[in-house]
């Protein structure tokens, strides 16, 4: 397959023209948002959906997001619009919040994994928005990287994993957020799914009390079904291993750097993820800085790029656990998949 590839500063109102005549026609679009890049189909077409599984080589029980350009379109997608999500919708839309309800019988199968509920979001990014407006209909989109792989923040992890396997592909710079957005259940107890940018703290000060599902910082059980993108055992995974040392930072950096001198004395190539507070417990190490243990939101928006780039010619990266709070919360979910769960700790 042939991509087309747009520039959404230089050529932005026909980058968004030709996609949506895309998404209308069953192709398939990769565009970006404010988390990270998503690849589209129209939400309303089975057929166009499925494409998106095969593209990405993502399993069928893996539900996917619908992605909406005004607050209006939610109401045919659902059975009702809860006073609930009405509160988080004026709170948080458009933005990185994802919200789940019982779906209409006019959202396909394909797009719910069989499910009798579908995850709704309106992005904030200019560039999405308006592919979303001139395709007119909602877009079902996950991430735009190969299926477990880290997903894209960047232009070139786009065309590393999507480039002649979709129509367009629309290179909006990099993702601000860097993780994807919230997915907050409202069936039943508000509950997250899979933590983003918007925190527990920020839907309590809306709507009270809301849980954390225990799949957040644990592998699925054996018979549980995902009800969120983001909830399989193994996902943003790079081409190498990764481990996370859990604790205090001087306690993780311990950790890690005892597991570094037994894995080079292995044999093995080994990479450090540090942090602002942590650098200088690793002279001598290969490391790379990828945020600021107080600042959470600086690790998110940098570990799906660092996980690409550093593992190329890595054996195994090291990586310090944070306090699970705010938006660390959402950068430990993400690590702790990266890693399969294989934490060290005292």
């Amino acid at each position: 397959m042939n991509t087309e590839v747009f520039n959404a500063k230089t050529q932005k109102e026909n980058g968004a023209t030709v996609a949506g005549r895309v998404i209308r026609a069953g192709g398939l679009v990769v565009f970006p948002t404010e988390t990270v890049y998503g690849l589209g189909a129209n939400g309303l077409d089975g057929s166009a959906v499925s494409k998106i599984f095969e593209a990405k080589g993502r399993p069928g029980d893996n539900p996917l997001i619908l992605h909406i350009a005004k607050k209006s379109d939610v109401k045919p997608l659902w059975k009702h619009i809860p006073d609930t999500a009405r509160r988080l919708m004026d709170a948080f839309w458009p933005g990185p919040l994802t919200l789940v309800y019982l779906k209409s019988d006019l959202v396909p199968d394909e797009v719910s994994a069989g499910l009798d509920t579908v995850a709704v979001r309106m992005p904030e990014h200019k560039t999405a928005l308006a592919v979303i407006r001139a395709a007119g209909v909602p877009i079902a989109a996950p991430s735009a990287n190969l299926s477990g792989k880290p997903s894209p923040t960047r232009l070139e992890h786009t065309l590393e994993d999507m480039q002649g396997r979709v129509d367009v592909i629309i290179d909006g710079g990099d993702c601000e957020i860097g993780v994807e957005s919230t997915v907050l259940s409202l069936v039943g107890k508000p509950t997250i799914l899979r933590p983003g940018g918007i925190t527990k703290e920020m839907l309590e000060s809306v709507i009270g009390a809301v849980e954390v599902a225990s799949a957040v910082l644990n592998p699925l059980g054996e018979n549980e079904t995902a009800a969120s993108p983001g909830m399989k055992y193994r996902h943003y995974a790079p081409s190498c291993d990764v481990v996370v040392a859990v604790g205090s930072a001087k306690t993780a950096a311990g950790l890690i750097c005892r597991e570094y001198q037994k894995a080079e004395q292995e044999g093995r190539s080994c990479k450090i993820f540090a942090t602002v507070q942590t650098k200088n417990y690793y002279n001598g190490k290969k490391y790379v800085i990828i945020g600021d243990r107080d600042m959470p939101q600086t690790l998110c928006a940098s570990l799906f790029g660092a996980l690409r780039d550093e593992s190329d010619d890595t054996d195994i990266i090291f990586a310090e656990g944070i306090p699970e709070d705010g938006q660390g919360l959402a950068y430990m979910n993400r690590l702790l998949r990266a890693s399969g769960f294989t934490v060290i700790k005292h």
